[in-house]
């Protein structure tokens, strides 16, 4: 009977366990005023191919700009959502990816003081990419 018992038990435990992970959405980016996630921080999935600007505390003062694993990049931009670019040399340093190396410090390369807006898109599979055109799209 005991034997029993314990098999009911861990069959259901086995079961309840087994139950699918929930996907995250994609564009998932963590904000922080501090390096390495600190001081006041926002996590939000950001829709794809859209500028979203920053609004205090995060504007003009973002350290940590840190996206999520998934296949996607971001832009941050020295100018609002709303402005022209009109810098020669552009208005973003480039792509923010999950592996990029100061996505926690971006006091590093010093953009903590100027990013104000930022926009993501889906990175490109280079095998369907056959135009020879690079994958990422620049934003200004």
């Amino acid at each position: 009977m005991k034997y029993s018992a314990v098999a009911a038990i861990v069959s259901s435990a086995v079961a309840v366990s087994a139950s699918p992970v929930e996907k995250r959405a994609i564009g998932g980016v963590l904000l922080c005023t501090g390096a390495n996630s600190t001081g006041t921080c926002k996590y939000s999935v950001y829709e794809l191919n859209k500028c979203h600007q920053l609004t205090e505390p995060f504007y003009q003062n973002t350290n940590t700009f840190a996206l999520d694993g998934e296949n996607f990049y971001c832009f941050p931009r020295l100018v609002n959502c709303t402005d022209i670019c009109t810098s020669p040399t552009g208005c973003t340093f480039g792509a923010v990816d999950y592996s990029y190396e100061h996505k926690y410090n971006l006091s590093a390369i010093s953009w903590d003081k100027y990013i104000t807006s930022f926009q993501c898109g889906m990175k490109q599979d280079p095998q369907t990419n056959n135009n020879g055109s690079s994958s990422k799209r620049f934003l200004s």
